[in-house]
């Protein structure tokens, strides 16, 4: 569905109320009243035949009745009228409704098609898009419109709020209201119909009204579109999110309230991480990380400093930071000089600092100063507990005047505590109302503080340049993965670490020589052979989780151990699986691995966001929501490195410290490869590798179940983020004669792009820049190389012959827009290879793959100087403007139309 239908939902011109009444405390009533008394400028037209007028405006009988066509329906009906309603208001021209009652699956017309199904086929119809059903409906305070059946209005800010649960919106508004609070949308999503989060996100992304996004989630639906919208918007803009259903049960719940699958709350963890969003647990720390991050500057680092007046709060502060992984500020010995000299004696002499309970404003001023200008701390808090000699509300007041007239204070990102209920309160209400954040606890601040810190990691995740790792060892001709394909015409839907060796070792995972016997005694004569210690596990179709207890036993060092072992371990397994087939016994020799860690990788397939990697250690109970570190794939080295830092943080593996145990940059290799097999493989379903022995730069994977799936969608549709295209790579040759590889570009290219931008010519530099400009920065070159393969692309000509900061000859990149229309251009060719074909290669290259996408138009703009450019693109077959006032030339190529002309 179209973002630019989405302009009568925010921007209406006029508005019909279907069901309006006169009666109180129904929907239509209130929707009115809402309405007429928010402000709306445009026309407000209810449509009931019960009344010729409802709250003094006339009424009109039925939707074929009005006097124009309503840029936006509000639809205030039960459930059985809205597809008869909707279809009408289709027919009438109406573009964009709004649905408040709730609609049940089970109702259904006498064709037997469901309400919601004949809701989507009306708007398909149409063109029609439809918020809700189940909305409380939408506030847009900026143009004075609340359409919504909501107790109280919103104040104008800049926050959007979005929110399926309803309760929760007039929580929200509550809340918001008290600490004056407000926003620029507030959107009651309902059951997602049509309209979700992903298309709001889009919107929301681009509204120069709006800094913060706020999003309450019970399930989402359109995964792709949602990871695609997120991790553009929160580039630019801070995205907070609370997630209902963190246990099972609450899972199913939050999937009956929605409609939506029931998800792996561990996997939506990773995938708002991924996405650079900030989670938060309930809705205090919702409130609490809306307050900080409206008010605060950019976090710039981690390092907190604390002044108090109180050293038991302090502490309780510093226990608080310690927990959740935070860094205390180290004040220097010259920094401590300076703060001894105008703090009394008996103050903490560190950081945090105790000034001592009798502190007066201009004791907290000059410690803040000193604080400040010491270069030492990122981010400061401010604490307060009551006291008869410097009263709260004074003391805030001092510190407002003291913060507002010292520029170096306000460069800190400042918090406060002030703590207490009657005395405290109007502190913390001065505080608010200056802009400073303000919590009642000191945990309550450090928490905000490290909401502040996780969503600066999370940003820096987004940008963070990966390390190259050699080229990934994929199936070249396909016989490795055949070996899945042979599996599932033979209906073997799982495959062990024998049946699946030859598949992980074409993806460069090392598996141990295994062997196959069919009792205790030739296992006993096998092991003899081959050398001890050995691993032992029993062959069975019908045990899919192995485990220590049933099916697998380590580090047997004598005939006498692994005869004991061979025989506890069948007799475990029958009393555990008493129907289960028995195929034999597999041996594998443990030599290579003495002194590796274990350690336990999963790959399990979630109803939501697909493919999901699971890092952990082994053992018999084994929850993959509390005991493992996730991850969504694609993985790179450095999305690799997150997820094993992660795990060691939470303490989901832990370093045993062991002769050859971690060693990261071998563990992340095996997850990256890992990444890359279940990209290219649909049709594995779930993959355990129990236990993966890490031993330094050797990681193998000992004892692996691989279940099998017959895939329905290609692999780019079953994963929540598109991986890299690899197929779209191609090589072709330039004038001089070298054979150039044309690829989309990767992260990893980040250093060479930035060789490549650094050499072209200043006027070749003026020219693709409209301008002047210095060397890209970090942040810059990391928006141009880690992009959204469904969003954008780019492609890069490679000399692969040539050193690295001479690799890359040429690029051409385009970005779309969400409803896949119109895709915009930009190209820059090397300066001193200029005239061999490469900008012709790169362009019509590009115009390919838009054409395979189904996008209408490809259009540039480029300086009027730029002569060569706008020759390239007409003989390309673009349609070329010259706009002379503005100095520019406009290209428009036809992407879909046969009678344009075709790049040649």
């Amino acid at each position: 569905m179209s973002q630019r239908k989405l302009h009568d939902l925010f921007s209406p011109q006029s508005i019909a109320v279907i069901g309006a009444s006169n009666r109180s405390l129904r929907s239509g009533n209130v929707v009115m009243k809402n309405l007429m008394s928010a402000g709306f400028n445009g026309p407000v037209m209810p449509v009931t035949p019960k009344y010729k007028a409802v709250l003094g405006v006339l009424a009109y009988p039925s939707i074929e009745k009005l006097p124009i066509r309503p840029d936006l329906a509000i639809l205030c009906v039960n459930a059985a009228r809205l597809p008869e309603q909707i279809e009408k208001l289709g027919q009438f021209g109406c573009k964009t409704a709004i649905i408040t009652a709730g609609v049940l699956d089970s109702a259904e017309d006498e064709n037997e098609l469901k309400v919601l199904e004949q809701l989507r086929m009306f708007a398909q119809r149409y063109g029609m898009r439809i918020l809700g059903p189940n909305s409380l409906g939408i506030m847009l305070p900026n143009i004075g419109l609340n359409a919504s059946f909501a107790h109280t209005y919103c104040r104008s800010g800049k926050i959007a709020f979005v929110s399926q649960s309803a309760a929760v919106c007039t929580t929200v508004l509550d809340w918001a209201n008290n600490k004056g609070i407000g926003f620029s949308s507030f959107i009651s999503l309902g059951d997602a119909l049509d309209i979700d989060f992903g298309e709001l996100l889009d919107y929301l992304s681009r509204d120069p009204k709006t800094q913060v996004i706020m999003l309450y989630i019970d399930s989402v639906k359109d995964t792709q579109r949602f990871m695609s919208a997120a991790r553009a918007a929160s580039r630019n803009k801070a995205i907070l999110v609370i997630k209902s259903g963190r246990s099972r049960l609450g899972a199913q719940a939050a999937a009956l309230h929605t409609g939506g699958p029931v998800g792996n709350d561990a996997v939506y963890d990773a995938a708002f991480k991924r996405a650079g969003m900030l989670r938060v647990n309930d809705l205090h720390e919702l409130f609490a990380a809306v307050e900080t991050l409206t008010y605060a500057n950019p976090l710039k680092g981690e390092r907190l400093a604390i002044i108090s007046n109180g050293g038991g709060p302090a502490v309780l502060a510093v226990d608080a930071l310690l927990e959740r992984g935070g860094k205390l500020a180290q004040f220097s010995s010259a920094t401590l000089a300076h703060l001894a000299k105008v703090l009394p004696v008996g103050w903490s002499g560190q950081n945090p600092l105790d000034i001592i309970g009798d502190a007066d404003p201009s004791r907290y001023a000059k410690a803040l100063d000193i604080v400040a200008s010491s270069g030492e701390a990122d981010a400061l808090l401010l604490m307060y507990a009551p006291s008869a000699l410097a009263g709260a509300e004074a003391t805030a007041t001092a510190l407002i005047e003291v913060i507002k007239q010292d520029s170096r204070a306000r460069r800190l990102n400042i918090l406060t505590n002030w703590m207490g209920e009657k005395t405290a309160y109007p502190g913390r209400l001065a505080f608010s109302e200056a802009g400073i954040p303000s919590y009642r606890t000191p945990e309550g601040a450090v928490g905000a503080f490290m909401h502040m810190v996780e969503f600066r990691r999370n940003q820096k995740l987004l940008s963070e340049t990966p390390s190259t790792m050699d080229e990934p060892i994929f199936d070249p001709d396909g016989s490795a993965k055949a070996v899945l394909h042979q599996a599932l015409e033979q209906q073997k839907m799982v495959l062990e670490t024998h049946d699946a060796k030859q598949l992980l070792q074409a993806y460069g995972l090392q598996t141990i020589d295994t062997w196959l016997v069919p009792n205790v005694e030739e296992a006993v004569r096998c092991a003899d052979d081959i050398g001890y210690p050995v691993a032992l596990k029993i062959q069975s179709p019908d045990i899919l989780h192995k485990s220590d207890v049933h099916g697998v036993s380590l580090n047997i060092n004598n005939r006498q151990e692994l005869a004991i072992a061979a025989e506890s371990m069948l007799a475990r397994v029958k009393q555990a699986f008493p129907s289960a087939r028995m195929e034999g016994m597999i041996l594998q020799r443990m030599a290579l691995t003495a002194g590796a860690q274990e350690l336990r990788v999963a790959v399990i397939t979630d109803p939501v966001f697909g493919p999901a990697i699971f890092l952990g250690e082994g053992g018999s109970e084994w929850d993959e929501t509390k005991d493992a570190a996730v991850a969504l794939p694609p993985l790179n080295m450095s999305l690799a490195r997150y997820l094993v830092i992660s795990a060691l943080k939470t303490q989901k593996i832990r370093d045993r410290k062991l002769p050859n145990g971690l060693k990261m940059e071998a563990l992340c290799t095996m997850l990256t490869r890992l990444s890359n097999l279940i990209i290219d493989c649909p049709e594995i379903a779930r993959l355990d590798l129990n236990p993966v022995l890490a031993a330094g730069d050797s990681i193998i994977l000992l004892d692996v179940n691989m279940r099998l799936q017959n895939a329905e969608q290609p692999s780019v549709q079953r994963l929540a983020i598109r991986p890299y295209p690899k197929e779209l790579e191609e090589y072709c040759q330039i004038k001089s004669g070298t054979r150039v590889l044309l690829r989309p570009i990767l992260p990893e290219d980040e250093p060479n792009h930035l060789a490549f931008d650094s050499s072209l010519s200043e006027e070749d530099r003026y020219k693709r820049y409209f301008g002047a400009r210095g060397q890209m920065t970090h942040e810059e070159m990391a928006l141009l190389t880690q992009i959204d393969y469904a969003r954008e692309m780019a492609f890069i000509a490679v000399d692969e012959q040539a050193c690295d900061n001479r690799a890359i000859l040429g690029v051409v990149r385009a970005s779309i827009d969400p409803d896949n229309l119109e895709a915009e251009f930009a190209m820059a060719v090397r300066s001193d290879l200029q005239g061999q074909g490469i900008g012709k290669q790169l362009l019509q290259k590009l115009i390919r793959y838009y054409q395979s996408t189904g996008t209408q138009t490809l259009s540039g703009i480029t300086m009027m100087q730029n002569r060569g450019m706008a020759g390239l693109a007409k003989h390309l077959g673009f349609r070329v403007k010259f706009e002379l006032e503005e100095g520019v030339i406009e290209m428009h190529l036809d992407l879909q139309s046969e009678s344009d002309n075709k790049p040649e």
